[in-house]
């Protein structure tokens, strides 16, 4: 059987002021023409389709899509090649002369790790996403439910990439590094088709990084420079194109289908011809790593690539023969890495591993190319000279954002397009000129950016046209030892201070090491870990899982609250509890209304149903007797033990100190001793999440009762001879003793668990043997037993969901059941949400998002089942009974957490220099044990309890013990409100128990006089050589 899959609950903390737009790198973009919108995918993919005006989208590594207005006006792409980049001045309206800046429309939280992957699908109706959190997902902006992206597929790993065959299309492609294509149907229909990368090649390898569609060719590449062609339609392998030596990055296929533009890490671009079935051409325009290739062209003459060194190059080979002697241009410089190039119009936009998106001017590749000027000998040529900055010549037939751009291209800009080119000059130029510089033609420009012959190759734009400034988003987090505070840096080298539980920033520290400002704001606590925080999104994310949240507490005068004065002096919070609390406070008041309906609905109906009365109706109904049915495992409650104290304390999760077992010898410890480092060590607490699993035996309820804090545990004895055992720690189960294997149990036990359910009916009317028990035993009703076993049956009937829902199903259940027996009752509402006096009240930002999230084995990933705010989760009710898990159910409803035992820290309490009297029992033990939470002043409390005699009456202005006496450990005075947790953590730091010593401060009389009496006693008792020297004190 599978095991089920784990959920957990995330939340958010909104970032302050924070407007819209990308806080991590952005990854791809795409361009809606009719709705004018810009899709922006953060750092690797960018789509774009030409329109009269511009929408875009953009998605992120911070799991973000945004719509962004360009508030554009271009030509539509109906111009001929020859005059596509002049326009005409006055076809500009005057408020055109100057292109608008684009503006944030809307976002969306469409994945909880980075946005690998755009495109727009099904006439720009559709926005496709591939992220690392292993989904891909369809998120359609103009419909109504515009805000919830759904899931229609699902990788193993991470979603790299994305391909449409057509715009028109009603499924798309996704490959991943689980060595997958899968192709899913856009409608929710799933998985059409699935195929896998290395099953042909018998290789363990095919992650796929590179991916496109083209009728019925389907390609694919990744780091095994290896570009794989399929048939989408069957998902065979068609052949196979050898030749890059690194990863392959991008991949286009032109319209007909038969050629395939390849751009790899080594630096080239590759073409293939499908038909020959070989490369064709070798690209090397680059001298960097080539990431991304756009082309809206048919047949992939005129296109654009981009590499790791921010160059953005245009290639035109436009009438050429042969694409050697086609024209490659410089056309931009970023500062970061080009991830993805799109085009629409005159414009092009890039995406970098900064959070802004840039906007450039095109280049028109038609125009002449103006050349260096001549060497010495020659200088009476008709060249124009090269300029290093190009200036725009005063005539000019393209405009730009600015005015007029210039006529000619600058040498400057040429980039050489191959190794086999010759060097780029003027299509029309003298005899003269191409005398000079024919003797260059074997040389290779992409080797170095400074060519001798060349010269500098300047980029035709040095800064783009507008900026879609993006924001800072945060790269590093340090959780400090309170577990409620988090130090945080943004991109922009900002340190900020978090509180977990209120979901706001504390206080900034302006540009500074995270290294630096820790110890300034750091403290001496030991809080257990209750949650997991990341920043990958960059924002601050807080993790929940149900093993592990409820295990932190703290004590209400420590969390600065408001109403801190209504609650006892000893109240402890527990933190995962609180927040949930609040994060689902308005579910919990949408249920109490549902569940206000429901039950008046209840009665209503029983009230009706039972006012229906059918005329002459028999008094009674002679039913036939039912054959009594045999079962072995009939009566398995009759053999459930009941946990039962040890020597009257029983085992509540408070605050209690229990006498632990003593030490092998009656061994004794002082402060000149070195047997601390022989002291047994006992199991406390797992050091990492994982070793900690939650004990679902039976669930608790946080309320507890009041609980001696001193009632110590007497040592566990064997069942024959009495010998002591040592207690288990927390996750520990008893080992057997091999002594007592022989040893029979009790003969009853053996009985149950073998006779028949008959043969136990007649043998429970005979008294048990002498010596086993003095409980009287009732004879068993058989009337009983059924009636008892009919309800069960009908118990069993009903069906309860294992999700946040069936919490509620149980309590309705409990509804019908409460009116079948007492009708003539009130009905009260069985959802008990936790009291103030628990749970202060809480106020978390309506902004604050809430995920619920579930572990998919399986697929190796985690998949989110719903998204929404704190302001939100009311009117999602119904989501989050489906998706929620029970455990947050019975929290919220019922007030019950996962039975799990606190840990507890062993320590042994000595008398310093044996001033005072021992607190050892009768066999001399000075080891106890209690819980983790457990403070300094409470143990004080529990030397005073055994020292001092109480008095007759209470005395309200009596001292308290941490008043007269003080506690040490490692020769350091323990502060009051220290616990255990901290002791062991930050003043002991070593293994073993923990040692510590009281002593008096003098403030007491009463301690004092023992002190005089014990010092008189112990002078005495050395002058007659009875004892040995005194302890030295501590230093």
């Amino acid at each position: 059987m599978a095991r089920k899959a784990r959920q957990r609950i995330s939340y958010v903390l909104p970032l302050a002021n924070s407007p819209g737009g990308h806080r991590l790198g952005v990854n791809g973009l795409a361009v809606d023409q009719v709705q004018s919108i810009l899709f922006v995918d953060e750092l690797l993919c960018l789509v774009l389709e030409i329109a009269n005006h511009f929408r875009s989208y953009s998605g992120g590594r911070d799991g973000l899509i945004c719509a962004w207005d360009l508030n554009l006006f271009l030509e539509n792409d109906e111009s001929t090649d020859e005059n596509r980049f002049p326009i005409p001045e006055d076809s500009f309206p005057p408020s055109h002369q100057r292109p608008k800046q684009s503006t944030f429309r809307k976002q969306v939280q469409a994945h909880t790790q980075w946005v690998n992957d755009i495109l727009l699908a099904q006439s720009n109706s559709a926005l496709v996403s591939a992220s690392s959190d292993i989904t891909v997902k369809v998120w359609r902006p103009h419909s109504e439910d515009s805000q919830i992206p759904t899931t229609i597929g699902l990788h193993s790993d991470y979603v790299k990439c994305l391909a449409s065959p057509g715009a028109h299309s009603d499924w798309v492609a996704s490959g991943g590094l689980d060595h997958k294509i899968r192709l899913w149907d856009l409608n929710g229909a799933g998985e059409k088709l699935r195929i896998d990368i290395g099953e042909d090649e018998n290789s363990a390898k095919g992650s796929v990084y590179a991916l496109s569609v083209r009728g019925s060719i389907m390609a694919s590449g990744g780091p095994e420079s290896i570009v794989r062609l399929w048939d989408p339609r069957s998902g065979k392998r068609i052949t196979n194109f050898v030749g890059h030596t690194d990863n392959i990055r991008d991949i286009l296929i032109n319209q007909d289908g038969d050629t395939v533009m390849t751009a790899s890490s080594d630096q080239s671009v590759k073409v293939w011809s499908i038909t020959a079935g070989r490369c064709m051409y070798t690209l090397t325009m680059h001298n960097d790593s080539v990431w991304s290739l756009y082309s809206d062209h048919p047949q992939l003459e005129l296109f654009y690539s981009s590499d790791r060194s921010g160059l953005v190059a245009k290639t035109d080979v436009r009438g050429c023969e042969d694409m050697d002697d086609g024209l490659s241009l410089a056309i931009a410089q970023e500062q970061e890495g080009v991830s993805k190039i799109v085009v629409a119009g005159d414009y092009f936009w890039t995406a970098t591993s900064s959070s802004s998106i840039n906007r450039w001017r095109d280049v028109n590749t038609m125009m002449d190319i103006q050349l260096p000027e001549a060497p010495l000998p020659y200088q009476g040529s008709s060249i124009v000279s090269r300029q290093k900055i190009p200036s725009p010549p005063p005539n000019s037939s393209c405009l730009t954002a600015d005015g007029p751009a210039m006529s000619q291209i600058p040498f400057t800009c040429v980039i050489r397009i191959s190794s086999n080119a010759p060097i780029p000059s003027q299509k029309l130029r003298d005899v003269e000129v191409a005398t000079i510089y024919s003797g260059t033609s074997a040389r290779k420009i992409s080797d170095a950016i400074v060519d001798q012959d060349l010269g500098i190759i300047i980029p035709y734009h040095d800064l783009p046209e507008q900026t879609i400034e993006g924001q800072n988003g945060l790269i590093k987090h340090v959780m400090l030892n309170d577990r409620r505070r988090v130090l945080t840096l943004d991109t922009a080298g900002e340190v900020m201070m978090w509180d977990l539980l209120k979901c706001v920033p504390i206080q900034s520290f302006g540009k500074r090491h995270l290294e630096d400002v820790k110890p300034e704001v750091e403290n001496m606590e030991s809080v257990a870990n209750w949650c997991g925080v990341d920043t990958r999104t960059g924002r601050l994310a807080v993790i929940l899982e149900e093993n592990y949240c409820f295990d932190a507490e703290m004590y209400a005068d420590e969390l600065e609250l408001v109403n801190a004065g209504e609650f006892r002096e000893d109240q402890r919070i527990n933190l995962g509890k609180w927040v949930l609390r609040y994060l689902f406070a308005k579910l919990i008041d949408e249920e109490l209304d549902r569940d206000g309906a429901y039950r008046r609905h209840l009665i209503a109906d029983y009230c009706k149903s039972s006012s229906i009365r059918r005329i002459n109706a028999p008094l009674s109904i002679q039913l036939p007797v039912r054959p009594l049915k045999l079962q072995n495992d009939r009566d398995q409650e009759d053999s459930m033990i009941t946990p039962k104290a040890i020597n009257g304390i029983s085992g509540t999760p408070g605050l209690l100190i229990g006498v632990a077992t003593p030490y092998p010898n009656g061994l004794n410890l002082n402060q000149n001793s070195q047997t601390t480092a022989q002291i047994p060590a006992t199991i406390e607490e797992g050091s990492t999440l994982e070793k900690r699993t939650s004990q679902h035996s039976q669930p608790r309820t946080s309320t507890e009762k009041t609980i001696d804090y001193f009632s110590p545990n007497s040592h566990v004895k064997g069942p024959s001879d009495g010998q002591t055992k040592p207690p288990t720690t927390p996750g520990e189960t008893a080992a057997p003793d091999p002594s007592n294997a022989a040893l029979p149990v009790d003969g009853d036990k053996d009985e149950k668990s073998s006779s028949s359910f008959f043969s136990k009916k007649l043998r429970m009317n005979f008294p048990k043997k002498l010596g086993r028990s003095s409980v009287e035993v009732k004879p068993a009703v058989l009337d009983e037993r059924l009636e008892e076993s009919d309800r069960s049956e009908d118990k069993e009937d009903r069906i309860v969901q294992d999700n946040f829902f069936g919490t509620i199903q149980k309590i309705r259940y409990e509804y019908d059941e409460r009116l079948q027996n007492q009708p003539s009752q009130p009905l009260p509402s069985m959802i008990n949400p936790s009291s103030v006096n628990e749970t202060p009240n809480l106020q978390h930002p309506p902004y604050t998002a809430v995920i619920i999230q579930e572990e998919r084995p399986d697929s190796g990933g985690v998949a989110d089942l719903y998204r929404g705010t704190v302001s939100s989760v009311g009117h999602d009710a119904d989501l989050i009974e489906k998706s929620a898990p029970m455990w947050l159910g019975e929290l919220l409803l019922r007030n019950t957490m996962p039975e799990k035992e606190m840990p507890k820290v062993s320590f042994v309490l000595l008398p310093f220099q044996d001033l005072l009297p021992s607190i050892a029992s009768s066999d001399g033990n000075t080891r106890l044990t209690a819980n983790r939470m457990l403070r300094a002043k409470k143990i004080l409390a529990y030397v005073a309890e055994r020292i001092e005699t109480p008095p007759p009456e209470p005395n309200p202005r009596a001292l308290k013990p941490e008043e007269y006496l003080d506690l040490y450990c490692q020769n350091q005075l323990v502060e009051h409100n220290t616990t255990l947790a901290t002791l062991r953590a930050h003043i002991w730091k070593t293994g073993g128990d923990v040692v510590l010593y009281y002593k008096s401060n003098g403030k007491k009389p009463e301690v004092e006089r023992i002190l005089t009496d014990r010092a008189a006693a112990m002078s005495a008792a050395e002058t007659s050589g009875k004892i040995g020297p005194a302890i030295q004190p501590l230093s």
